[in-house]
């Protein structure tokens, strides 16, 4: 075993959350690139729970805790120099981190929230907290904050701090200025073209396609295509919504589709969703449908995959530019207009 003069100097980071769960994960990652910074798990007995023992326990059982860190180290051959803290309630284990370390060992502490002001901690563990917090930075040979008000409350103290603003690596950045932004009002199930939608996708990947309605699995649970689709990112899967809600989703979409099938008991229908989506400036993408067709003027009728994905990239922007002449013509459309002929024949008979 390698003696301490001769060990790897490290720095640990104390994770609150294991990685995956960690608010901080992109950059605890990025750090993590260096073999020398190594991420320790939260211990068995959760951080929480110590916050909430008297602060000589807490120290105590932090101790034990310690000991079994740094040990584990010098198994590995390394030494902590630094010990990197994210919230207050781990001050205990990383003081005795510190303390159990066979060399200077620095404390940090990472600040991106008010912890003592949390919803969840009831009175006794605020005025805890607050304790945590003064002392943590007041220990600390580097205070690193999330934000300029953060800064500022430790200057204010007399404290110094280091601005590090937060990172979202990982989090999915689809080009908005390609983004299609589709809706579908209604069941998804039986009547739906999934292998259609699939291929739409996969020929328009900046698709989007918000899906409000219930689906139905036990409908479509055999389609491959169907399985795809519910995997796929770019459809967002509603369930079923309210018409008021509906209404405010469908102006964050550009353009309605229908996404029948080509078939019978599809073909001759009007789908009512067509007059919806008009009602909001929307145009409505089709399949070659007959019925569809009694609305022409509101609808582009797609024979194919191909042609359906060129209708609706045709449309991208359209929900900040909504078709207001289309909205017009459906706000025409009541159900009075509609009932025309039957209040013709009505007064015919006789029947006010």
């Amino acid at each position: 075993m390698p003696s301490a003069q001769h060990a790897r100097p490290v720095c640990v980071l104390l994770l609150p959350r294991t990685l995956e769960e960690f608010i901080l994960r992109e950059q605890a990652e990025d750090l993590l690139r260096a073999e020398a910074v190594v991420a320790a798990d939260p211990p068995r007995i959760p951080y929480g729970a110590l916050g909430r023992l008297p602060p000589h326990l807490a120290l105590t059982v932090a101790r034990r805790q310690a000991r079994r860190l740094v040990k584990g180290l010098d198994r590995r051959g390394d030494v902590p120099r630094a010990v990197a803290i994210f919230h207050p309630l781990q001050l205990p284990l990383a003081r005795a981190v510190v303390e159990e370390a066979p060399g200077p060992c620095e404390l940090w502490y990472g600040r991106w929230d008010r912890y003592e002001h949390a919803y969840d901690a009831g009175p006794a563990l605020r005025v805890r907290l607050e304790e945590l917090h003064r002392e943590a930075a007041q220990r600390s040979d580097l205070t690193f904050v999330a934000s300029e008000e953060l800064a500022r409350l430790e200057r204010e103290a007399g404290r110094e701090a280091t601005l590090v603003p937060l990172a979202a690596d990982s989090f999915p950045a689809p080009d908005p200025d390609a983004a299609v932004v589709a809706v579908s009002l209604g069941h998804l199930g039986w009547r739906t073209d999934w292998s259609l939608l699939r291929a739409v996708a996969e020929r328009l990947p900046q698709l989007v396609l918000l899906l409000v309605g219930a689906w139905h699995d036990d409908e479509s649970q055999d389609d491959p295509d169907y399985a795809w689709c519910r995997q796929h990112p770019g459809f967002v899967w509603l369930g079923r919504r309210s018409d008021e809600e509906a209404a405010r989703l469908v102006l964050c979409a550009d353009v309605g589709i229908v996404p029948f099938k080509v078939e019978p008991f599809n073909d001759a229908g009007l789908p009512y969703r067509i007059l919806k989506y008009a009602r909001l400036g929307r145009r409505t993408v089709t399949p070659d449908l007959k019925g569809v067709r009694t609305w022409a003027d509101a609808v582009d009728v797609a024979p194919d995959a191909d042609a359906f994905a060129a209708a609706l990239r045709a449309q991208a922007g359209r929900r900040t530019n909504p078709d207001r002449d289309l909205r017009a013509w459906a706000l025409k459309q009541t159900a009075a207009s509609q009932n025309a002929p039957l209040w013709e024949r009505l007064r015919a008979l006789g029947i006010s």
